[in-house]
């Protein structure tokens, strides 16, 4: 268990770097849950759950950072937020009674399945950018927008469940909803992404899933973290950040296949 100095200071200086990741390209969920895995190993086959619990709590709070930066930019998408926000929460809701009510096993084998999805989600980020700057901004039909909602309903499962490269998904989606600019888009997906993650909180703690001894470490890490990575974003292009997660999903995905395997 992460009783030592020494696993408190390592999962602290990932959620720094998740912190500062998440500020700059998003992902650094591929941080903070390998390295909460490692040190919760003990748990055995628990401790793919405790991990994932634990990571979305002490990343949360950056979160709300981040949507609290783009309060702004959200009045003029209140709109499609009041739309997407119930199939939100109640897709989070789903996909975190999936975590803490199945079998731990099973989420267990989906570890580097998850991982390298969230991999290949980072590596279709640029596809996405290019899709949002050619849509026009035009309204979208009522086919269109109950389609989007439904898709943002399986997204949110999905956040739920783990939760990397939501955002990327989100943006996807809204795309398609002929919001007036980029930053608009990002407000909706950073506020709907807490909602989902906040009520994943809720439900890990209630369920008794989260390993509180590195939640206050992690929490100050993450907030100092992003409140670096705005800084650094200034200085550092995002493709390289982007390109370091996927070559760290990549990695990760292998590794614990591997591990499968043998």
């Amino acid at each position: 268990m992460p009783d030592s100095v020494s696993e408190q200071l390592w999962l602290g200086a990932s959620a720094l770097a998740a912190g500062i990741i998440n500020s700059v390209a998003g992902g650094g969920t591929l941080l903070t849950f390998p390295a909460l895995l490692s040190a919760l190993n003990p748990l055995g086959i628990e401790a793919g759950r405790v991990a994932n619990a634990t990571s979305t709590v002490a990343l949360v709070p950056g979160s709300l950072a981040g949507a609290w930066g783009y309060r702004h930019e959200m009045r003029a998408a209140r709109h499609w937020t009041a739309l997407l926000i119930g199939p939100s929460l109640m897709g989070g809701i789903v996909g975190s009674l999936l975590v803490t009510r199945l079998e731990a096993k099973y989420f267990q084998l989906l570890v580097p399945w998850l991982i390298l999805s969230a991999a290949l989600l980072f590596m279709a980020q640029p596809a996405v950018a290019r899709l949002i700057q050619a849509k026009p901004h035009t309204a979208p039909s009522r086919n269109t927008v109950l389609t989007i909602v439904f898709f943002q309903f399986l997204v949110a499962i999905y956040g739920g469940y783990f939760g990397a490269g939501i955002g990327i998904l989100m943006l996807s989606g809204l795309a398609l909803m002929g919001l007036p600019g980029v930053h608009e888009m990002n407000a909706v997906k950073t506020f709907l992404a807490v909602c989902i993650n906040g009520v994943s909180v809720v439900i890990f703690v209630l369920e008794k899933k989260v390993e509180w001894r590195v939640v206050p470490v992690m929490v100050a890490s993450s907030v100092v973290g992003g409140y670096l990575g705005a800084r650094v974003a200034r200085r550092v292009h995002p493709w390289l950040v982007r390109w370091f997660i996927i070559a760290v999903g990549l990695g990760l995905s292998g590794y614990y296949f591997y591990k499968q395997i043998g």
